[in-house]
């Protein structure tokens, strides 16, 4: 090694020591994260979370937070070490970059964590769980918002530390030129914005809410995403619905959890006129009262048309959800249609055929003739 690189050590030795001791302490003050975020989380007054949240609110902020200190580290043991102060320029000014982006890790994992602590107060799980959905999706929609504007807050930043340089002068002349492009991009950027504002009238309107129960081109499912630019809705069958969010306010559609996540339901009967009503009311009573899936709010039984072949009868029941709603028709269907089979076997409507005598060119030939369910 030349004498003159270890002369210049020696002399600048206290420099290095205080350099190698600010990132060490940089070091060690991030390896500590987690265990120093938890105790920091716990403090948190309104905080409801168990164990296991503290750890995932931990771990989502310990990377950022690791990423900061240790830039910050760094950057404080430049200017003490002479020998790179040829260098301290542009080796500060890619360091405050890295920072900047560091930040906005960590205000982006804010974010999450913010929603963390939120959603423990909004459990969907429950059956009325109307409040639950609309916070929910309130949240989901304004975390993808917040986290867009903190992208762009960043990136000026970022931008900002080469104030003095000639990116700016490049990056003028750059936007003059490009006054044709940005008609362009704002042409192909149409339905993008559009369905951004629309998420934003989503969020305050709520037409839709996550895990609402609707009806979109003859398809039942529920919400299971909203993004910024889709909903994804779950189809009963697993298949998966990708809707652009603009056509929820375009189009007319179904939600059936608008306001109450309770439905009715109807089972319809067909049955010959001979048929008693009561003794079927009394026995859809009974299969209601059976049935865990009715919520003992509506049980009616009423002939709502008369054909000249059947009668129609409605049973109209009453769920919690549309779940219990549809499993609950399909019970009344069954028990319904086994107590009509042993109890009037010849009620189900049929067509008939009996033999009069017609005569035929005088042969005096039998033909059958059609008649209606119930006669003959």
């Amino acid at each position: 090694m030349p004498i003159h690189i270890l002369e210049s050590l020696k002399a600048h030795a206290g420099h290095w020591t205080i350099g190698v001791l600010l990132l060490a302490a940089a070091v060690v003050l991030s390896s500590f994260a987690r265990p120093i975020l938890q105790g920091l989380i716990l403090r948190i007054p309104f905080f409801r979370g168990g164990p296991e949240h503290v750890f995932k609110i931990a771990m989502r902020l310990r990377r950022p937070t690791q990423a900061l200190v240790m830039i910050t580290g760094l950057g404080l043991m430049l200017p003490v070490i002479d020998i790179l102060r040829p260098y301290l320029s542009p080796l500060q000014k890619g360091l405050a970059v890295a920072w900047f982006v560091a930040l906005g890790w960590l205000m982006i994992a804010l974010v999450y964590c913010v929603e963390d602590v939120l959603v423990l107060r909004y459990d969907i799980s429950v059956a009325d769980n109307l409040r639950a959905r609309r916070a929910r999706t309130q949240m989901q929609l304004m975390r993808r918002m917040v986290i867009a504007l903190l992208i762009v807050v960043d990136a000026g930043l970022a931008l900002s530390v080469f104030r003095d340089s000639q990116i700016w002068h490049y990056g003028a002349g750059l936007l003059a030129s490009a006054g044709l492009a940005s008609l362009v991009l704002a042409t192909a950027a149409k339905s993008s914005a559009s369905n951004l504002l629309a998420g934003l009238q989503i969020a305050l309107t709520e037409p839709i809410r996550l895990d609402d129960v609707v009806i979109v081109q003859g398809e039942w499912g529920r919400i299971e995403e909203i993004t910024t630019t889709y909903v994804v809705m779950a189809i009963w069958d697993q298949r998966r619905l990708i809707i652009p969010l603009s056509w929820f306010i375009e189009n007319p559609f179904q939600n059936w959890t608008r306001q109450s996540a309770e439905l009715l339901g109807t089972a319809f009967l067909y049955v010959d006129y001979s048929v008693p009503v009561e003794p079927i009311r009394e026995e859809f009573t009974r299969i209601l009262e059976a049935s865990k899936e009715w919520d003992k709010r509506v049980n009616v039984v009423q002939v709502t048309n008369l054909t000249e072949h059947t009668m129609e009868i409605r049973c109209l029941m009453s769920a919690r959800n549309s779940g219990d709603a549809f499993n609950l028709r399909c019970i009344v269907r069954e028990k319904m249609i086994a107590f009509i089979r042993e109890n009037y076997p010849d009620a189900f409507p049929r067509m008939r055929f009996t033999a009069t005598s017609i005569k035929n060119g005088g042969a005096g030939e039998e033909k059958p003739r059609e008649l209606p369910a119930g006669m003959g």
